[in-house]
């Protein structure tokens, strides 16, 4: 599991490669609450690199700030692939940034289902005239602190693989 001191280091490294190709992020978080945001935030200079972050815990707060459609939350539920794409393009469309990574989860311990269980979690990663990426992480029940800090880490690194690996 990912630990405080190592997902500073990561942020920063990836704050790093982001200022190094010029481009600019921004986060749209739901079971994260934030944490993606925070993590960025505590390395100084982070501003040369980190825009924006909405924390869109709710379904309206999706629709309201990233413009997610109701009916895909209807038909595929929060926790699903469609809903990951729209927050990071949502979260795109908002924002004066290059690239939005989102993320959308159970991270527990209750809330789960036999389709969803706690731990599963999905992420997008967008970019300006780029195809939108998506992963679907099965964690386990990790507990909340765990599900959430991989959640961080796996952030991370799609971003980190979205600036090197482009389309």
């Amino acid at each position: 599991m990912a630990d405080d001191r190592l997902l500073f280091e990561e942020s920063m490294m990836l704050l790093d490669l982001l200022q190094r190709h010029e481009l600019r992020l921004g986060t749209a978080e739901s079971c994260t609450g934030g944490l993606i945001s925070a993590y960025l935030t505590e390395a100084p200079g982070s501003s040369g690199a980190f825009e924006v972050g909405y924390v869109t815990y709710s379904n309206e707060a999706k629709q309201r700030l990233l413009g997610v459609s109701p009916d895909l939350l209807e038909r595929h539920g929060a926790v699903s692939e469609p809903v990951a794409r729209a927050m990071a393009e949502g979260a795109l469309a908002c924002g004066a940034i290059d690239i939005a990574v989102s993320v959308t989860g159970v991270a527990g311990p209750a809330g789960g289902s036999e389709e969803k269980p706690v731990g599963t979690v999905h992420f997008g990663v967008a970019g300006l005239n780029r195809r939108t990426r998506h992963r679907r992480e099965s964690f386990g029940d990790l507990g909340r602190r765990g599900i959430r800090m991989e959640s961080v880490r796996t952030a991370f690194a799609m971003v980190r693989d979205f600036v090197e690996n482009p389309d």
